[in-house]
């Protein structure tokens, strides 16, 4: 019946961040940032999705650490970052360029990760040219360009004006989620997870997802029911991997295998047999494994170039 934010115990624990810090973004909201492991290594960002934090992260944060410099942050009004009457696509990437600015030298190269509507949050800030000076890489996770509500099978009716109608009031929903109850746990389990997601999977996203205050998950969710960001994906020239779960019913796999084609770099593409929406929680290994190929492949070799042309 708790409303902490993540769990305290096990491998969704989240770690204990090196050192913490604000990045103010351009219209002064202040965006909570944490940075894990050694200065000096390769710089690895990590954007979570609507209603999440930074604390759905904790099982990539752990493996990375130990050999990456671990960014992430809370978007806005979510997690340890206050809300802010600004929600747009355009204001996801404002906060992502100021925790670039805030965390990264002038021309360092990091991979970033981007989950659900953090890796919207990517999409929408691919022309920046902060974006452009700081990605070497990215990872899309369990995410989507446009027609998100359209496309979405948490509703399980035949595709059609019906369903999106209902889709959209039950994603949209003023109602307060409540304490984390084993009904609570089931009904996140069959929209957002796998049929397979063990008890503590489980348990990690219900804590998370339920500690987001009501008004930010409402008014996020507007933004996402409009989302339209297929030129974006078209300017997003870095190399690109994609993630995504065959059972995911938030950005079904149509989405993924859109991105996939209209990506002008895409470097891979991995289909989870019966995952869900969460696969950062529940592939964590797989996923902390694609982020450490894109920093090996994309990331390590610009860092020896560097230190062969000084």
């Amino acid at each position: 019946m708790s409303r902490l934010m993540h769990v305290v115990n096990g491998p969704y624990a989240p770690p204990v961040p090196a050192r913490e810090l604000t990045a103010v973004s351009a219209d002064g909201a202040r965006l909570h940032v944490e940075v894990h492991g050694p200065d000096g290594a390769p710089a690895v960002v990590l954007s979570h999705g609507w209603s999440c934090s930074t604390a759905f992260w904790a099982a990539q944060i752990r493996d990375l650490a130990a050999d990456h410099r671990v960014i992430a942050y809370d978007q806005r009004g979510h997690g340890r970052s206050p809300a802010n009457p600004v929600c747009s696509a355009d204001a996801l990437a404002d906060d992502l360029e100021a925790v670039l600015a805030a965390t990264l030298a002038p021309g360092e190269k990091a991979v970033l990760a981007g989950h659900s509507m953090g890796g919207m949050t990517l999409m929408a800030a691919a022309g920046r040219d902060r974006f452009r000076e700081h990605a070497g890489a990215v990872l899309l996770c369990s995410t989507g360009s446009s027609r998100l509500v359209a496309e979405s099978l948490v509703v399980p009716m035949r595709a059609g004006r019906s369903r999106t109608w209902l889709t959209r009031k039950v994603l949209g929903s003023r109602a307060p989620l409540g304490p984390v109850t084993p009904v609570a746990r089931r009904i996140l389990k069959y929209a957002t997870m796998g049929p397979g997601s063990a008890p503590g999977m489980v348990e990690a996203c219900a804590r998370i997802v339920h500690a987001c205050p009501r008004k930010v998950r409402y008014a996020w969710s507007h933004v996402l029911d409009t989302l339209d960001l297929d030129h974006r994906v078209r300017e997003l020239s870095v190399p690109a991997a994609v993630v995504v779960g065959t059972a995911d019913r938030m950005t079904p796999v149509v989405h993924a295998r859109s991105l996939v084609a209209a990506l002008p770099n895409c470097v891979g593409s991995t289909e989870l047999p019966g995952l869900g929406h969460m696969t950062p929680v529940e592939a964590p290994a797989l996923v902390a494994t694609r982020i450490r190929e894109l920093v090996s492949t994309y990331i390590g070799s610009q860092r020896i170039q560097q230190k062969e042309g000084a």
